[in-house]
């Protein structure tokens, strides 16, 4: 498992001891709305998903980190493989009283360079709902391209954006 340093933030698997700040995070109405259904008692779901996170980075070296600013949880983001695709996922969410302030960029950032310097991924991916303006100017913003709409779990109707590695390197000199 990795943990990532950038200019603000410390990124790093998420621990069971990080559930309750997970699931406050996770399951924040704002935060959730954007976001696969989760049912059950949050704590308990977040658990889950921290499980399966750990999973990941076993198998797979790549799975979503804990984001922390000032020694607090503040989202999550990262990597993950989507076996639906068969490709690899940049994502991010963060507590509302993160949002706006640059933290979504910055790891989405250190995701990339991640997966395309470390794990030599040929391409990444990301995908959000069409109305989810914010995270689509993020996608832009670190580089990738609008390619087309997808389905994806429950949600019949998602835009999906992407960059390959050769684009991310001549973008990033």
């Amino acid at each position: 498992m990795t943990l990532l340093q950038t200019e603000r933030l410390t990124l790093r698997p998420l621990g069971p001891a990080d559930a309750e700040a997970y699931a406050a995070m996770r399951f924040h109405p704002q935060v959730a709305q954007w976001l696969p259904p989760a049912s059950g008692d949050p704590v308990e779901s977040a658990r889950a998903t921290i499980k399966r996170f750990a999973t990941a980075w076993h198998e797979r070296q790549r799975a979503p980190w804990g984001i922390f600013r000032d020694g607090g949880l503040i989202g999550h983001g990262g990597l993950n493989f989507v076996p639906e695709f068969g490709q690899t996922e940049v994502l991010w969410a963060l507590h509302p009283d993160a949002w706006g302030k640059g933290y979504a960029t910055e790891v989405a950032r250190a995701a990339l360079a991640f997966g395309f310097e470390t794990l030599a991924l040929d391409l990444i991916f990301a995908i959000t709902l069409p109305d989810n303006h914010a995270s689509q100017a993020v996608m832009k913003r670190i580089g990738l391209t609008y390619r087309r709409r997808v389905e994806y779990k429950s949600f019949k109707d998602v835009v999906w954006f992407d960059i390959d590695r050769p684009t991310w390197q001549a973008q990033t000199g």
